[in-house]
C-alpha cells in the first residue's frame, strides 16, 4: 500500500494491517497525522470486507481519535458485526504497539449481489 500499511492477518470477516510509523506521518508538533489511522482504518475494513465476497466499498465511515500513537507502530483490526447481503457494518479498532488506543471507526460498506 502507498502509505506504507501491512497485511498482518486477513480473513472474511476480518483484518490486521500495521503500519511502522515515520517522519512523513507526522505533523508539526511531532503527533501522527489524523489521516493516518484514518487511512489505516479504512485499508483494514477494505480487506476484511472483500476477503471471500463480492466488491465491496465503504459507503460511510465515522471516526473517533482516543489517544496518541506510542511509540512508532500503529495496527489496525477490523471486524465486520454485520454482513447482510448489499450493505455490511464493521467497526476498526487502531492502537500503537504498546496496546494504547489510537482510534475508533465505524463503517458502513456497500457490495453489489
Amino acid at each position: 500500500m502507498a502509505c506504507g500499511a501491512a497485511i498482518e492477518e486477513a480473513r472474511p470477516g476480518f483484518a490486521r494491517v500495521s503500519l511502522s510509523v515515520d517522519e512523513n506521518h507526522r505533523n508539526g508538533l511531532g503527533s501522527v497525522m489524523g489521516g493516518v489511522p484514518f487511512t489505516m482504518g479504512d485499508f483494514a475494513f477494505a480487506v476484511a470486507a472483500n476477503v471471500g465476497k463480492p466488491p465491496t466499498v465503504s459507503t460511510n465511515c465515522s471516526i473517533d481519535f482516543l489517544g496518541t500513537a506510542k511509540p512508532d507502530r500503529l495496527i489496525a483490526e477490523c471486524c465486520v458485526e454485520k454482513d447482510g447481503r448489499s450493505l455490511c457494518f464493521a467497526r476498526v479498532d487502531v492502537k500503537g504497539s504498546l496496546g494504547n488506543p489510537v482510534a475508533r471507526m465505524n463503517v458502513t460498506g456497500f457490495r453489489k449481489s
